[in-house]
Protein backbone atom coordinates (compact mmCIF):
# COMPACT_ATOMS: atom_id res chain seq x y z
CA UNK A 1 0.00 0.00 0.00
CA UNK A 2 1.08 3.52 -0.69
CA UNK A 3 0.54 6.11 1.53
CA UNK A 4 0.76 9.40 -1.26
CA UNK A 5 -1.61 12.20 -1.23
CA UNK A 6 -2.99 11.06 2.28
CA UNK A 7 -2.67 13.20 5.38
CA UNK A 8 0.50 10.95 6.75
CA UNK A 9 2.16 11.35 3.08
CA UNK A 10 1.47 15.06 3.76
CA UNK A 11 2.16 15.92 7.36
CA UNK A 12 5.28 13.11 7.36
CA UNK A 13 7.79 15.32 4.92
CA UNK A 14 10.63 17.36 6.77
CA UNK A 15 9.96 20.75 5.49
CA UNK A 16 6.39 20.08 5.70
CA UNK A 17 7.29 19.32 9.53
CA UNK A 18 9.01 22.04 9.87
CA UNK A 19 6.31 24.07 8.51
CA UNK A 20 3.82 22.86 10.74
CA UNK A 21 6.56 23.10 13.93
CA UNK A 22 7.06 26.99 13.07
CA UNK A 23 3.00 27.19 12.87
CA UNK A 24 2.67 25.27 16.37
CA UNK A 25 0.63 27.45 18.77
CA UNK A 26 1.17 30.39 16.30
CA UNK A 27 -0.21 32.43 13.44
CA UNK A 28 2.77 33.39 10.65
CA UNK A 29 2.47 35.11 7.17
CA UNK A 30 4.25 33.24 4.78
CA UNK A 31 7.15 35.95 4.89
CA UNK A 32 7.71 35.26 8.15
CA UNK A 33 7.98 31.45 7.99
CA UNK A 34 10.45 31.95 5.93
CA UNK A 35 12.10 34.59 7.98
CA UNK A 36 11.96 31.65 10.42
CA UNK A 37 13.02 29.09 7.75
CA UNK A 38 15.44 30.65 6.26
CA UNK A 39 17.46 27.83 5.32
CA UNK A 40 14.53 26.60 2.38
CA UNK A 41 14.78 28.48 -0.72
CA UNK A 42 11.41 30.68 -0.65
CA UNK A 43 9.55 29.36 -3.76
CA UNK A 44 9.97 25.29 -2.47
CA UNK A 45 8.83 27.15 1.14
CA UNK A 46 5.81 28.54 -0.48
CA UNK A 47 5.04 25.50 -2.62
CA UNK A 48 4.96 23.54 0.71
CA UNK A 49 2.63 26.16 2.64
CA UNK A 50 -0.12 25.58 -0.21
CA UNK A 51 0.15 21.93 -0.69
CA UNK A 52 -0.43 22.45 3.52
CA UNK A 53 -3.38 25.04 2.77
CA UNK A 54 -4.95 23.04 -0.28
CA UNK A 55 -5.07 19.86 1.67
CA UNK A 56 -6.59 21.89 4.74
CA UNK A 57 -3.18 20.98 7.00
CA UNK A 58 -2.82 25.11 7.81
CA UNK A 59 -5.96 27.50 7.51
CA UNK A 60 -5.97 31.24 6.82
CA UNK A 61 -6.50 32.48 10.30
CA UNK A 62 -6.86 35.99 8.81
CA UNK A 63 -6.39 38.05 5.55
CA UNK A 64 -4.63 41.59 5.78
CA UNK A 65 -3.98 44.15 3.27
CA UNK A 66 -0.67 44.86 3.54
CA UNK A 67 0.66 48.30 0.86
CA UNK A 68 -1.86 46.80 -1.43
CA UNK A 69 -1.03 43.45 -1.55
CA UNK A 70 -3.10 40.74 0.41
CA UNK A 71 -1.14 39.22 3.08
CA UNK A 72 -2.67 35.41 4.49
CA UNK A 73 -1.63 34.65 8.52
CA UNK A 74 -1.73 30.91 8.30
CA UNK A 75 -2.37 28.84 11.42
CA UNK A 76 -2.62 24.85 12.10
CA UNK A 77 -6.48 23.53 11.58
CA UNK A 78 -5.42 21.15 14.86
CA UNK A 79 -8.09 18.68 13.95
CA UNK A 80 -5.73 16.99 11.11
CA UNK A 81 -2.12 17.48 11.73
CA UNK A 82 -1.89 14.56 14.23
CA UNK A 83 -1.99 11.13 12.96
CA UNK A 84 -4.98 9.26 14.36
CA UNK A 85 -5.17 5.36 14.53
CA UNK A 86 -7.22 4.96 12.16
CA UNK A 87 -4.80 7.29 9.71
CA UNK A 88 -2.31 4.57 10.37
CA UNK A 89 -4.41 1.39 10.62
CA UNK A 90 -3.60 0.37 7.21
CA UNK A 91 -0.48 1.15 7.12
CA UNK A 92 2.46 -1.34 5.60
CA UNK A 93 5.79 -2.12 7.23
CA UNK A 94 7.39 0.07 4.96
CA UNK A 95 4.67 3.20 5.56
CA UNK A 96 5.34 2.68 9.44
CA UNK A 97 8.95 2.97 7.93
CA UNK A 98 8.70 5.70 6.33
CA UNK A 99 6.91 7.81 8.79
CA UNK A 100 9.40 6.88 11.36
CA UNK A 101 12.10 8.11 9.28
CA UNK A 102 10.44 11.39 8.42
CA UNK A 103 10.25 11.73 12.32
CA UNK A 104 13.88 10.89 12.49
CA UNK A 105 14.82 13.12 10.10
CA UNK A 106 13.25 15.94 12.10
CA UNK A 107 14.83 15.32 15.32
CA UNK A 108 18.44 15.18 12.97
CA UNK A 109 16.88 18.47 11.43
CA UNK A 110 16.69 19.71 14.69
CA UNK A 111 19.62 19.03 16.24
CA UNK A 112 21.89 20.07 13.56
CA UNK A 113 20.30 23.62 13.54
CA UNK A 114 20.72 23.82 17.21
CA UNK A 115 24.46 22.86 16.50
CA UNK A 116 25.15 24.93 13.08
CA UNK A 117 23.37 27.91 15.23
CA UNK A 118 25.00 28.06 18.41
CA UNK A 119 28.55 29.63 18.99
CA UNK A 120 29.45 27.98 22.12
CA UNK A 121 27.74 24.57 22.86
CA UNK A 122 26.50 24.28 26.61
CA UNK A 123 23.86 21.32 26.46
CA UNK A 124 23.75 21.43 30.24
CA UNK A 125 22.56 25.45 30.00
CA UNK A 126 20.70 24.79 26.80
CA UNK A 127 18.99 21.98 28.71
CA UNK A 128 19.56 19.58 25.90
CA UNK A 129 19.35 15.54 26.99
CA UNK A 130 18.58 12.66 24.91
CA UNK A 131 18.80 9.28 26.86
CA UNK A 132 17.98 5.68 25.91
CA UNK A 133 16.85 3.49 28.56
CA UNK A 134 14.98 0.45 28.93
CA UNK A 135 11.68 -0.01 31.47
CA UNK A 136 10.01 -3.27 32.38
CA UNK A 137 6.29 -2.06 32.33
CA UNK A 138 2.95 -4.39 32.07
CA UNK A 139 0.39 -3.53 29.42
CA UNK A 140 -1.41 -1.34 33.19
CA UNK A 141 2.22 0.45 33.76
CA UNK A 142 2.83 1.84 30.36
CA UNK A 143 -0.70 3.01 30.41
CA UNK A 144 -0.38 4.52 33.64
CA UNK A 145 3.11 6.11 32.34
CA UNK A 146 1.38 7.65 29.23
CA UNK A 147 -1.53 9.28 31.50
CA UNK A 148 1.00 10.71 33.59
CA UNK A 149 3.03 12.13 31.17
CA UNK A 150 0.18 13.66 29.27
CA UNK A 151 -0.80 15.51 32.38
CA UNK A 152 2.51 16.48 33.20
CA UNK A 153 2.73 18.22 29.57
CA UNK A 154 -1.13 19.18 29.74
CA UNK A 155 -0.34 22.76 31.98
CA UNK A 156 2.46 23.91 29.40
CA UNK A 157 0.69 22.97 25.86
CA UNK A 158 -0.43 26.56 25.54
CA UNK A 159 1.83 28.58 26.52
CA UNK A 160 2.24 31.65 24.70
CA UNK A 161 6.35 33.08 23.75
CA UNK A 162 7.14 35.17 26.25
CA UNK A 163 10.73 37.41 27.21
CA UNK A 164 11.94 34.39 29.56
CA UNK A 165 10.29 31.25 27.38
CA UNK A 166 12.26 29.67 24.61
CA UNK A 167 10.65 27.28 22.51
CA UNK A 168 11.82 23.46 23.33
CA UNK A 169 11.08 20.24 20.82
CA UNK A 170 10.24 17.05 23.52
CA UNK A 171 10.36 14.37 21.15
CA UNK A 172 9.41 10.75 22.86
CA UNK A 173 9.62 7.43 21.69
CA UNK A 174 8.24 4.29 23.06
CA UNK A 175 8.54 1.01 21.28
CA UNK A 176 8.62 -2.59 22.58
CA UNK A 177 12.44 -4.20 22.69
CA UNK A 178 11.76 -7.29 20.02
CA UNK A 179 15.32 -8.58 21.14
CA UNK A 180 14.12 -9.33 25.07
CA UNK A 181 10.36 -10.14 24.39
CA UNK A 182 10.82 -12.54 21.21
CA UNK A 183 8.02 -11.16 19.73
Amino acid sequence: MTIKNTKADLVLHPIRIRILMALAGEHRTSQQLADDLRDIPQATLYRHIARLAKAGIIEVAEVRQVRGAVEKVFTLYERTTTLTAEDVANFSKDDHMRSFIAFIAALLDDFSRYIQHTESIDVIADGVSFHKFPLYLSDEELASLSAKLNAAFAPYRNNQPGQERLRRIFSIILLPDVSKTGK
